[in-house]
């Protein structure tokens, strides 16, 4: 299973979604959802915009917990 850590770590750096959708470029929908999590999948654009928006990588996003 993936857990989606977003809200975690926009928690920890004390940014909202509106500040992360203005500095990615992308949707505050897609934000949203991800925030949320209420989305069956991320593509590849959204990845590299938001770890570039964050400063982070993508295991600070995302984590594998095995079931």
């Amino acid at each position: 299973m993936i857990k989606n850590k977003l809200s975690a770590f926009m928690g920890e750096k004390r940014i909202n979604i509106s500040e992360v959708a203005r500095i990615t470029g992308l949707s505050y929908t897609t934000v949203y959802k991800l925030y949320n999590d209420n989305t069956s999948g991320v593509d590849f654009y959204t990845l590299d915009r938001l770890c570039w928006a964050l400063e982070c990588r993508i295991p600070d996003l995302f984590e594998y917990i095995e079931t």
